[in-house]
């Protein structure tokens, strides 16, 4: 029962997701290829950076929503991992159903992820605060960070491929706490 609860808004959340990184795809195309997966890092640095920043001062300048800013690291994570599977042969500009059938596949994939650790820490994440979401979320940029300066070499480690993985689910289950009225 909590998971088929989980699944129908973690779903949800992700068609959101994937409605906006289609029209922005139709807006720009697939600009975002020209970015090296180091570059998309730091973008989402920048938001969780912002949640954190806005979290800990209370105020807010600029009216991108918090949530708004979830849904970014959402779609950079799963631009991301298109980086990192992306063939040598292929072109910056790829076809909207292209890109979307890549994106559908890495959605595929996270959420298998998601259900594996949902299972074995029985919805712990319904009880976390959003703060705590994007403070992990950090931690896993810190992590992607250094593996990047290793030049993707680890001891014992989970590689970058994972850490983005994560922080999509972490952005994920944030949006769908704060879509339940949660405090930040």
């Amino acid at each position: 029962m909590a998971l088929e609860k989980t699944l129908a808004e973690y779903d949800a959340i992700v068609k959101e997701c994937r409605d906006i990184f289609v029209k922005k795809t139709k807006d720009y195309g697939t600009s975002w290829r020209v970015m090296r997966p180091k570059s998309l890092t730091d973008q989402m640095y920048i938001k969780a950076k912002r949640i954190r920043t806005i979290d800990e001062s209370g105020e807010q300048k600029v009216e991108d929503s918090i949530s708004s800013e979830f849904i970014a690291l959402v779609n950079y994570g799963y631009m991301a991992l298109i980086q990192l599977s992306a063939k040598s042969d292929w072109d910056i500009d790829l076809s909207v159903d292209k890109v979307s059938q890549l994106y559908d596949a890495m959605v595929k994939d996270v959420r298998t992820l998601m259900i594996a650790k949902n299972t074995d820490y029985g919805e712990a994440w319904r009880e976390m605060r959003i703060s705590s979401f994007s403070d992990m979320i950090l931690v896993k940029l810190h992590r992607i960070k250094q593996i990047e300066s290793n030049q993707g070499n680890t001891l014992i480690s989970e590689g970058v491929e994972n850490n983005y993985k994560d922080i999509i689910n972490y952005s994920i289950f944030a949006l769908i706490q704060i879509n339940n009225k949660q405090e930040l």
